[in-house]
Parts: structure tokens; C-alpha cells; sequence
């Protein structure tokens, strides 16, 4: 795996956003609905699973596949918020992970 692949895939989702011409509509406002939108489908995969149920062991393919793309739908908005906002995700998980360590 790249050491850039934060960068790659944020490059890549830039791209097609231009290809589009979607700048007028990624605010930072709109980008964060967005990704919360997507977050709730992703918990619409497991809302009436158990926890047993919910376990990588017994999903589906399909169920596993679903799940798979609502990650995905997440990730690509988050990379897009984050570029919008000139946020470095890499330097911000690791501050955030120093903040934790002290803290738990």
C-alpha cells in the first residue's frame, strides 16, 4: 500500500469532482449533511441485526457487499470535507490518537 494513500484517493475524489463541476455545491456545510446522510445508511445495513447477527462471520455476501459500498460512500465524503477544508487527515488522526492516549 502507498504511504500516500490518503492523498491518492482524496486527489481521486477531487478529480471527479471536477469532472463535474460540483465545486458550487461542496460546501463544507453540504459535504457534512452528505456524510452524515451516508452514515445513516450505513447503520440502516445493521439496524435491526443482532450483534451476533451483525458479526463479519454471519453477513451475507450481499449484506457484506451493501456495507461495504456504505463505508466507501463515507470515506469518499469525508476525504472531500476534509479537502474543501484543508484538513490533513493523517496529521489530525494522529493528533487525535495522542489526545486519546492520554485520556484513556
Amino acid at each position: 500500500m502507498s504511504e500516500n494513500i490518503i492523498k491518492e484517493l482524496t486527489d481521486e475524489v477531487r478529480s471527479f469532482a471536477d469532472a463535474r463541476d460540483w465545486h458550487k455545491f461542496h460546501t463544507p456545510k453540504n459535504l457534512a449533511m452528505a456524510l452524515a446522510g451516508e452514515a445513516g445508511e450505513l447503520l440502516a445495513e445493521f439496524q435491526w441485526l443482532t450483534p451476533e447477527e451483525s458479526s463479519v462471520s454471519s453477513l451475507s455476501a450481499e449484506q457484506k457487499k451493501a456495507i461495504e459500498l456504505e463505508i466507501a460512500d463515507v470515506q469518499i465524503y469525508l476525504l472531500r470535507l476534509a479537502d474543501v477544508l484543508d484538513v490533513d487527515i493523517a496529521s489530525v488522526v494522529r493528533e487525535k490518537l495522542q489526545i486519546n492516549e492520554s485520556r484513556f
